[in-house]
């Protein structure tokens, strides 16, 4: 039997069978069960039944049903009856039940969908295999990188290579966990403990050889890849390889300010999360005993460059943080603390519509975030930041406005662009290197149909690395390489506690789109986000957060010492 034939089959059987909970919030039985088999269908054509176990999918389908309810019972039924959609309050009341019946019916459909895999691999035998790719001699794959690139290309291997013994894959990282950086400001604003939003990259991948390193050189003649050397070692360990995979990522780039670089905070791993909302609680305690007003508000003052996603939800964070441990320095008030976004446009949130980007300033600044817009950062010293129209006195300046491909790419001897990505043709192959491909945030990729360059975000790495796998399969067996297309499919932005901005794609929609705000946004946020998160234990780590967050004031242990 056909593979993804026989995945569609139960896809649409388990749907189907799941559909009864629908049927009370759609009130129409055959709508229900062909709406039921359809997503079922397309839930099981798109999950790969060699990874998880019944409580993942059950998880990850009933995270799904989030979504399913924000598009299609408060858009699109009421837009197909000729509403217009409302995001009052009383009518997100009414909704709820389906809210309720959405997420049981992922829940159900994913365990259906699981329990009939494995009562067709007891009548009919299991899925397949691949056909092996060599004659005898093992093919080396090298993916370099650990992030959402990384990962995914040697996921994505596992499962096109699946019980080819001819093919290896390893994977270079300089840390063992994959972070989820979506979640990593609500580390910083003490919503996420630390390690739950970060996945060993060791459990999550089941046939790939996990080396942690750092990358000191590459020698295409010689096909290896040299580590630089770990403590005890005289020399670094050297990686033979077949097909190399350059998933390198992205560092800060600070645009040649020096001081800023030396004083400011980064903002891109979980470190950097740790250190700021440490950072936060330290500065409290030192102004809690300040006597100084001009002081302590100096103490108080936290500034954060750049009005991207990053910046913005960093912003929120931290706002929400500072303002809500208040209660716990009875000598501060609100009037003292000062969270400040410096913004080089007169609008945030460039990566979405000027409209929903002036919503999130407007709800922001209700909560007492301050914008200084069309501005930008020249300089700083301790306790002041200097910016393009006046100096600010502030004791801490977090870095969100410019990134950087891995300085790496610039040693390589390839083809870069002005910025250091390496240019790659539209499969994703380097350019004049064979068996070589690059992807993520250190490759300048173009969309194969259209033409356009590619935005270096994490949901157009996820669909670069699973072109990458099966073009590194093409060319292990080959057969020619696809070029890469994938339309974007819209983007989300907290900005601050149960509000949030999203803005979704819709083709056949006139407007080419569908923008959601406040409640409704924030729920799909972190529904979509949860589900997306790699991992059964780390939801349900991440829920109890969410839930513990609702009822206990934040946390103000410092669990590292700053000097």
């Amino acid at each position: 039997m056909n593979q993804y034939f026989r995945r569609a089959v139960i896809g649409s059987l388990a749907g189907a069978a799941a559909s009864v909970t629908l049927m009370a919030t759609l009130g129409h039985p055959i709508a229900s069960l062909l709406l039921g088999a359809a997503v079922g269908m397309a839930f099981s054509l798109t999950t790969d039944p060699g990874e998880g176990n019944l409580v993942d999918n059950m998880m990850l389908a009933g995270a799904l049903g989030v979504p399913l309810w924000g598009v299609l019972s408060i858009v699109v039924f009421p837009w197909l009856s000729g509403k217009t959609p409302d995001w009052s309050a009383a009518e997100m009341r009414q909704h709820f039940p389906a809210l309720v019946g959405w997420v049981l019916y992922g829940v159900m459909m994913g365990a259906f969908v699981e329990l009939l895999r494995q009562a067709a691999i007891v009548v009919f035998g299991p899925e397949k295999p691949a056909v092996p790719t060599g004659l005898g001699n093992k093919k080396r794959i090298l993916i370099l990188g650990g992030g959402f690139a990384g990962m995914k290309t040697a996921e994505c291997l596992e499962g096109e290579l699946r019980r080819d013994p001819f093919v290896s894959v390893s994977l270079v990282s300089e840390t063992n966990a994959l972070l989820f950086t979506p979640m990593l400001a609500e580390v910083a604003g003490s919503s996420l403990e630390p390690s739950h939003i970060s996945t060993p990259l060791r459990t999550s991948l089941r046939r790939t050889e996990f080396i942690r390193g750092k990358v000191a050189s590459v020698n295409f003649e010689r096909k290896c890849v040299t580590l630089e050397p770990q403590p005890g070692e005289a020399e670094g360990r050297e990686l033979e390889y077949d097909q190399l995979v350059f998933a390198l990522g992205a560092v800060s780039n600070y645009l040649g300010l020096t001081n800023v670089q030396k004083l400011a905070f980064d903002f891109k791993s979980l470190v950097d999360a740790i250190k700021i909302r440490n950072r936060v609680i330290d500065l409290f305690e030192r102004a809690d005993r300040e006597t100084d007003p001009a002081a302590r508000k100096s103490l108080l003052t936290f500034v954060i460059a750049g009005g991207g996603f990053a910046g913005v939800e960093l912003a929120g964070a931290l706002n929400d943080f500072a303002r809500g441990i208040l209660v716990d320095y009875p000598n501060l008030s609100n009037d003292d603390v000062r969270i400040v976004l410096v913004h080089a446009r007169d609008v945030i949130l460039p990566e979405l519509s000027a409209t929903l980007g002036r919503y999130a300033q407007a709800r922001m600044e209700e909560r007492g975030v301050e914008f200084i817009l069309n501005a930008r950062l020249t300089d700083a010293r301790p306790g002041a930041v200097v910016l393009s129209n006046g100096e600010l006195p502030a004791e801490t300046l977090v870095w969100t406005a410019g990134t950087a491909p891995n300085p790496l790419t610039k040693t390589l001897g390839v083809e870069v662009d002005r910025r250091g990505a390496i240019l790659v043709e539209p499969t994703l192959a380097v350019k004049g290197k064979s068996g070589v491909w690059a992807l993520g945030d250190c490759a300048a990729v173009v969309d194969a149909k259209t033409g356009k360059p590619c935005p270096p975000t994490a949901q157009f790495a996820l669909r670069e690395a699973a072109t990458v796998a099966r073009n590194i399969r093409a060319a292990l067996e080959g057969q020619p390489a696809r070029g890469f297309h994938f339309d974007s499919l819209g983007a989300l932005c907290v900005v601050g506690h149960q509000t949030a901005c999203a803005e979704l794609s819709v083709p056949f929609a006139r407007s080419k789109s569908m923008r959601f705000s406040g409640l409704l946004a924030w729920m799909m946020w972190r529904g979509i986000y949860l589900g997306k998160l790699p991992g059964i234990e780390r939801k349900v780590r991440v829920l109890v957060d969410w839930t513990v967050e609702l009822f206990f004031p934040k946390d103000i242990v410092q669990t590292i010492e700053l000097q």
